[in-house]
């Protein structure tokens, strides 16, 4: 480390630490008797902690965000610069940062022309239901109103993104819920088994077909969006099945249905592709993004859509009620463009979709070797730096193993100094995926680091 604070200002912290803050998605009980995590610095692929430990990151900030890796400084100068000469000024009107970073991001996304800036996933995707809910009163006397929404899929912490939540332990004790969210059926292979009907043969077609049977059962005069992760992240990790996509397409045109796609975690490299959609040939109506869109150097979200969504919202001038009738206060920040700028342009300069790409194959070969070495490994599965193991006491049934096994392996690795995730609190009894996101810069070495690790905390834990 190379901060500036000393052993007793570390302790202040600590102890303000201890007293103020509400960590997310944390117990805080432990914290009376021992001392809550405080992350003091990062450089590249590694942080500290508030004794010194070095830990090599595998989840980019815990939740798949620091792209680019820590230590910035080309993106810190520039929204330092930026922020002397303006940090901020409401969306209603526009700023030369909001106005760059979109032209550079509409070029990334070919049929796609429209950014609406806020400031978070959660928001970016309550943006994209409240656009549905708009058009279906516009166009079609409120009716054509509903969001399907896929088992598994996470959209975000609101009550109408949880509403749209496809993960039950995050739901918990939230509800009641906001109406006219509907879900339709997983598509994670693996576990193809437990879904009545489901053929061994073209199963993503299959899988595809369950949301058409959905759309019918509700009619699809009601049905307004589809609301997707184009890689299943938190309830994981989970790749499309062959046929799935252009089936999915197939039937969001046949009923007039919009298509919406989640790319909060996968967006902006993370696959390997400036997008995750863009591996499967499908054409989107709305996309939104946040976490990697500027790394977590400045808070940012957008929803992008394409011409035919935003002619939707200025067809009648004189009407007052006509527009999208919306606001997102720090969507207003130039903090956020002006980070996302200097952030698409060091994976452009550095490679770093290249560099996805040949490491996570990399990465999937030698989880690959793990799996042969560990039975505990049911199946290894991802797209670019976004990969998961699903542990399971035996391959043959698939039955998961106990979270608290799962958490003893994430834990073992903290104590090597590695940092590895693993799904958390979503899927009442199947929490047994290990998550892995290393930032678009790891290396073959960082690679091996992170798996020999996991051969490790596998062989303590598992025998």
């Amino acid at each position: 480390m190379d901060g500036n604070f000393s052993e007793n200002d570390l302790s202040r912290v600590v102890e303000a630490d201890r007293a103020h803050i509400w960590h997310h998605l944390s117990q805080h009980k432990p914290y009376e008797t021992t001392d809550p995590r405080i992350i003091v610095e990062g450089r590249g692929m590694k942080v500290w902690d508030q004794k010194g430990k070095e830990h090599l990151d595998a989840v980019s900030g815990g939740v798949w965000t620091v792209n680019v890796g820590y230590g910035r400084e080309r993106i810190a100068n520039a929204v330092r610069d930026q922020l002397i000469k303006l940090n901020y000024f409401a969306g209603s009107a526009g700023s030369i940062p909001g106005s760059i970073f979109a032209e550079k991001l509409i070029e990334k996304m070919p049929g796609l022309s429209r950014v609406y800036y806020c400031n978070s996933g959660s928001e970016a995707n309550e943006k994209a239901f409240k656009m549905v809910r708009q058009i279906a009163h516009k166009r079609y006397g409120g009716k054509k109103h509903k969001v399907l929404y896929r088992e598994r899929d996470y959209h975000g912490t609101t009550i109408s993104a949880l509403s749209a939540g496809g993960q039950d332990e995050r739901n918990a004790q939230y509800g009641p819920f906001t109406p006219g969210f509907i879900r339709v059926p997983h598509c994670l292979e693996y576990r193809a088994h437990e879904q009545d009907g489901a053929p061994v043969e073209n199963y993503g077609v299959w899988a595809a077909d369950q949301i058409e049977k959905v759309i019918l059962a509700e009619g699809p005069d009601t049905v307004g969006g589809l609301c997707l992760e184009p890689v299943t992240a938190g309830g994981g990790v989970i790749t499309p099945p062959d046929g799935y996509w252009p089936r999915v397409q197939e039937i969001c045109r046949k009923y007039d249905i919009l298509l919406h796609i989640d790319e909060v975690v996968c967006g902006v490299g993370r696959t390997g592709k400036w997008f995750g959609y863009q591996h499967y040939g499908i054409e989107p109506d709305m996309v939104t993004m946040a976490k990697g869109v500027a790394s977590g150097y400045a808070a940012i979200a957008c929803l992008v859509t394409n011409e035919k969504v935003f002619d939707m919202f200025k067809e009648d001038a004189s009407d007052p009620m006509d527009y999208f009738r919306d606001i997102s206060t720090f969507g207003g920040c130039t903090a956020g463009p002006t980070a996302g700028i200097e952030n698409m342009a060091i994976i452009e300069d550095e490679g770093l979709l290249d560099n996805t790409l040949a490491q996570g194959e990399h990465m999937l070969g030698k989880l690959g070797e793990l799996a042969d070495k560990h039975k505990v490994i049911g199946q290894v599965r991802g797209k670019g730096l976004f990969v998961g193991a699903e542990l399971v006491e035996d391959r043959e049934t698939r039955a998961p193993v106990a979270e608290k096994m799962v958490q003893a392996v994430v834990g073992d690795c903290m104590a090597q100094g590695v940092i590895i995730g693993a799904t958390n609190r979503s899927l009442p009894g199947k929490n047994n995926t290990l998550c892995f996101s290393p930032a678009l810069i790891a290396t073959s070495d960082d690679i091996d680091h992170i798996c020999d690790a996991v051969d490790g905390a596998l062989t303590r834990t598992f025998g």
